[in-house]
């Protein structure tokens, strides 16, 4: 049976695991800290969705080395704590493993496979000195997107927002292949619609996009998707925030599918959805506004594009972060 583990037991990654354990195609692991940890293995995983509560067990460690070799680990860490976990997702993998890291931002490997003018182009701001790209190399990673809002009740208890999750995968350089069928079908079957994309790369961007723009219009208003809507000014702000970032992607030779006013509409059918920085900020958190930053500045700079309304709302959202958590998120808006 196929081995898959999850890294990380929040919304997505207990999402996910819950799903994938309940279709029972695959032995599913979750690697998990304190409360949530404690939480799955006492009670095991419980998901509110609009069609039921799904309950699963699954095995929970806090030490990846207690799992052996996986075939597929996806990595549902927050961006800033993927660097940390890098040795530890490592002991998970041999030469056949297939990992799915973050993509919060931009992730490290975005430009393995272009067969264009910037394949193979590494990003210092994203990955410093390439220690990602080393630890957990390109040509083992499928790209995938995590089109899931969910937030969590209390450990190990998970909540969807919105009728729709989806979770498209892809191989860098396009295609298909053996291990992304069979890992599309895994979570198809689990409940999860996956489908496998012929340009992974471009829903990766459309992803980065949608958290870049809602993100930190969400921890400046601290207001929901429905609230954010019916605000005068907002949503025309996102679009031409959402503008400003395609013209980087055509100047990048990336291919966008759709335009942004459907990627809005798309975005606010779920209107009770806290954006997942709004969470962070309510449940005192760590902000994931630096992955963000770092993102923007490495595709603007490879682009040579401006992005002036971009970067006046990241820096209002930083100096927000800065006002809430002085210490904590210092790092963030440097």
């Amino acid at each position: 049976m196929l081995k898959v583990c999850i890294f990380g037991g929040g919304a997505i990654g207990g999402h996910i695991a819950a799903h994938l354990a309940r279709a029972g195609q695959c032995e599913v692991s979750v690697v998990a800290r304190g409360a949530t940890l404690e939480a799955i293995r006492a009670r095991g995983l419980r998901v509110r969705t609009p069609a039921g509560l799904i309950e699963a067990r699954v095995k929970a460690v806090a030490d990846a080395r207690a799992l052996g070799k996986q075939d597929y680990v996806f990595v549902t860490l927050k961006a800033h704590q993927f660097d940390a976990a890098l040795d530890d997702i490592a002991v998970l993998m041999d030469e056949q493993t297939a990992v799915l890291p973050p993509t919060t931002g931009i992730p490290y490997y975005f430009f393995h496979g272009t067969r264009g003018p910037f394949d193979g182009r590494q990003l210092d701001d994203i990955d410093p000195g390439g220690r990602q790209w080393r630890a957990l190399p390109p040509a083992q990673v499928l790209g995938c997107v995590h089109w899931i809002g969910a937030h969590v009740v209390e450990p190990g208890v998970i909540a969807q927002d919105g009728e729709k999750a989806g979770c498209p995968v892809g191989e860098l350089g396009g295609g298909t292949s053996e291990r992304v069928t069979r890992l599309a079908a895994l979570l198809s079957e689990s409940g999860i619609p996956s489908k496998v994309s012929g340009d992974i790369r471009a829903a990766i961007w459309t992803k980065f996009v949608n958290s870049l723009c809602w993100n930190p219009v969400a921890l400046l208003t601290e207001a929901t998707l429905g609230e954010m809507s019916d605000a005068p000014g907002i949503v025309p702000l996102v679009g031409t925030m959402m503008r400003e970032a395609d013209a980087l992607a055509a100047r990048l030779a990336l291919t966008i599918g759709p335009q942004p006013e459907q990627r809005i509409a798309t975005t606010l059918s779920a209107r009770h959805h806290k954006m997942s920085m709004l969470q962070d900020l309510d449940a005192g958190r760590p902000l994931e506004l630096e992955p963000l930053v770092r993102s923007l500045r490495a595709v603007a700079r490879l682009a040579g594009e401006a992005t002036p309304t971009l970067d006046t709302v990241l820096a209002l959202a930083a100096l927000r972060a800065r006002a809430i958590h002085p210490h904590r998120n210092e790092e963030q808006v440097s």
